[in-house]
C-alpha cells in the first residue's frame, strides 16, 4: 500500500500498522504536523524505521519537512531516498540532527541514544525533541531529559494515541 492508500484508511482513532511501532491516528498526524516546524526548517526522526509515521505526516502537510534516520537502507519504505539519513550502528549519529530544528524519538530502545544526541548536538539548532513511546518505558528516559537543556516537560493527552502510549514534547525553558 502507498501513503496515499494509508492515510485514507486513518480514523480518529488509533490503528496498528505493520510497519509502525506507534498506534496512528489522523489525529496523532494532524496534532504532530501542528507541532513540528515549518519549511525551511526540519525535523529528524531518529530511529524512523520504515518511516510509515514521517511519510504520513509530511502527506498530511507540505509545510513539515521529516527527515529520518535509521542504520540500514533496506529498512526504509515510506520516507524520499533524498531525506534519509543512515549511520553506521545503533550508537551512531547523524550529522543532520544538528542543523534540525526538532527531533523525534519513536519507540527508542535506549534511553543513553538521546542522551548522546543531546550531550552531542543539543546546543545547536534543535528547539524541541518529541518523544513517542509506551507510558511504561517514559520513566527510563525522565532523567534525561529533566537533567538536560530540554527539561521543560508537557505531556501531550487527548492526541489520537493508544492508551498505553504517550507523547512527551521536550523544550528549553523559557
Amino acid at each position: 500500500m502507498n501513503i496515499f492508500q494509508i492515510s485514507n484508511q486513518l480514523s480518529p482513532s488509533p490503528t496498528r500498522f505493520p510497519d509502525c511501532c506507534l498506534g496512528i491516528s489522523s489525529t496523532l498526524i494532524t496534532h504532530l504536523a501542528a507541532l513540528l516546524p515549518r519549511k525551511p526548517a526540519f525535523t529528524i526522526s531518529i530511529g524512523s524505521g520504515s518511516g510509515l509515521l514521517e511519510a504520513l505526516i509530511v502527506h498530511g502537510d507540505k509545510n513539515v519537512s521529516v527527515a529520518g534516520v535509521e542504520v540500514d537502507s533496506t529498512i526504509n519504505r515510506y520516507i524520499a531516498e533524498e531525506d534519509m539519513n543512515i549511520v553506521g550502528g545503533g550508537w551512531g549519529l547523524c550529522y543532520a540532527a544538528q542543523q534540525a530544528a526538532a527531533w523525534m524519538f519513536v519507540y527508542p530502545r535506549d534511553p543513553k541514544l538521546v542522551t548522546k544526541y543531546i550531550d552531542t548536538y543539543g546546543d545547536q539548532a534543535v528547539e524541541m525533541i518529541i518523544w513517542l513511546g509506551p507510558r511504561v518505558d517514559w520513566p527510563d528516559y525522565e532523567s534525561r531529559f529533566t537533567q538536560s537543556p530540554f527539561s521543560e516537560l508537557s505531556f501531550e493527552d487527548n492526541i489520537g494515541l493508544t492508551p498505553y502510549e504517550t507523547v512527551v514534547v521536550a523544550r528549553r525553558p523559557c
